[in-house]
């Protein structure tokens, strides 16, 4: 049993104003896995003024200071890797192969490519008589979800530090193990006092507070569209800055060549993985029509291939992350079945011999039609439903008529039609047959949020630009 009930302040780790804790847990085995301390207004307000007194000396810290300070971070995030895994296994049932795989690795390469972009960055530009310069926006509220939360919680921090802000981290309340743990990374690091601060807790005692104080000047938000639009409430009095990663309701155009089955198989994959709980997920399929009953047998057989249960062991998947989310699921399963779609693998219920633990069959639909419900709302589980299409105007189409615009996804030989399709997907992320790199901006359009993270875009959404005129060069004012 973990029990984390301080909170980290001011280089300290301290005691909350109030004793209010939250059980967290297992999503394996329905059982505690542990305890955290819950903040409140009071402990936002502590932290606040400990990210206000050190701003003004790290906002003036070099680029080589802050490079130092990158490269302690990675030699002891480095030692902690395997607690790190642990953690992620018992807070949100990742798999071990996963949790120890590409959870924590995503950190070191989102760190790498943090430490590339602050070696390049220009913070300040001459341009004409004017000196356009970039400068940390000041102190950042960072609140963090539970399905990637290392990852998540490394695209604010690296930036938020690179670009000498100071910052209060909320992680989620059903995966604070991993944050707590990261905060021991940092302090052992020796990030100076007050530039990072740690507060617990959920989102009415602890992140409306950060939201609406009126000390921090940016509210970086990742999680679904409902809360982000709470978030943005909440900020608008103050008028800080406010940067979302939102929901996700991805299409996967499979083109009509001869990878088509492949291609369909690796869609599966893609969608089940961390047990669909990815806002970036490739959920809604689009085939051609005439190829229909292709698709639905290579997304069957993929689906029948993607192993289930104890996250302890060498399984595909393991639970969602709690017993209110398996029930969203199911519901929505059902919702697509009374709708009309046909179920071509899993369906209701727990898979065969899993009776405990918030255990979901991988599914999929097929027969969807794009205003079906499981086609439009955000499902958030291993569940994919399957479109057909008869020409690639109408695929584009029905990808684009969604109300969020997280990702998009083009699989196919033909590099010019892929391509060509990409540009016209209303989407901030597309990746076409799988493409994957740290120094791509991530963000969304639409009800998926708005700001980027990831590479050079992340640096600039904590950055203030400043116009000083009269910075003509020596030789023009002679």
């Amino acid at each position: 049993m973990r029990e984390y009930l301080k909170f980290y302040i001011g280089g300290q780790w301290v005691d909350p104003v109030a004793d209010r804790t939250f059980e967290v847990i297992n999503p394996a085995t329905e059982a505690a896995a542990g305890k955290v301390a819950l903040g409140s207004a009071a402990d936002v307000d502590a932290a606040v003024a400990a990210a206000q007194e050190a701003f003004p000396s790290w906002s003036q810290t070099s680029v080589a200071d802050r490079l130092d300070l990158f490269g302690a971070i990675g030699a002891e995030y480095q030692k902690r890797t395997g607690d790190l895994a642990a953690a992620l296994t018992e807070e949100m049932g990742a798999p071990s192969a996963l949790a120890g795989g590409f959870q924590v690795d995503l950190v070191l390469g989102h760190l790498q490519k943090a430490t590339e972009v602050l070696q390049n960055y220009r913070f300040e530009d001459q341009q004409g008589a004017t000196l356009i310069v970039k400068e940390p926006i000041g102190v950042c509220g960072l609140i963090t979800p539970w399905n990637w939360p290392m990852a998540l919680i490394s695209v604010k921090v690296f930036p938020a530090l690179a670009t000498g802000c100071t910052m209060i981290l909320k992680p989620s309340e059903r995966s604070p193990f991993t944050g707590q743990i990261f905060t021991e990374v940092l302090d052992a690091a020796g990030v100076p006092a007050g530039v990072f601060n740690l507060v617990q807790g959920d989102g009415p005692s602890v992140g409306v507070p950060l939201a609406s104080h009126p000390g921090v000047d940016m509210i970086s938000f990742t999680g679904s569209t409902r809360a982000g639009i709470d978030i943005a409430r909440n900020a608008a009095p103050t008028v800080k800055r406010v940067a979302q990663e939102l929901g996700g309701k991805g299409p996967n155009i499979i083109l009509d060549d001869e990878d088509f089955a492949t291609n369909v198989g690796q869609g599966v994959a893609d969608m089940m993985g961390n047990s669909g709980q990815t806002c970036s997920a490739p959920s809604r399929m689009l085939v051609p029509t005439a190829r229909m009953e292709e698709a639905v047998s290579a997304a069957r057989a993929a689906t029948e291939g993607v192993t289930v249960g104890d996250p302890t062991g060498e399984v595909a998947i393991g639970p969602v992350v709690a017993g209110s989310q398996w029930d969203r699921i199911q519901a929505l399963i059902q919702k697509g079945i009374d709708e009309g779609a046909t179920v071509v693998a899993g369906g209701p219920g727990r898979p065969d011999g899993l009776e405990k633990g918030f255990y979901v069959k991988p599914t999929v639909f097929a027969g969807v039609t794009n205003d079906m419900t499981i086609a439009r709302q955000e499902i958030f589980g291993p569940v994919l439903t399957i479109i057909g299409y008869d020409s690639i105007d109408e695929a584009i189409d029905i990808a684009n008529d969604t109300e969020y615009g997280l990702s998009g996804f083009v699989a196919g030989r033909d590099l010019d039609q892929a391509r060509a399709i990409a540009r016209r997907l209303r989407a901030g992320s597309i990746a076409i047959n799988g493409g994957f790199d740290f120094a791509s901006p991530f963000g969304g359009y639409k009800k998926s949020g708005n700001g980027r993270e990831w590479g050079e875009a992340g640096f600039d959404e904590y950055l203030e630009v400043k116009g000083i005129q009269g910075y003509a060069p020596d030789a023009a004012q002679a």
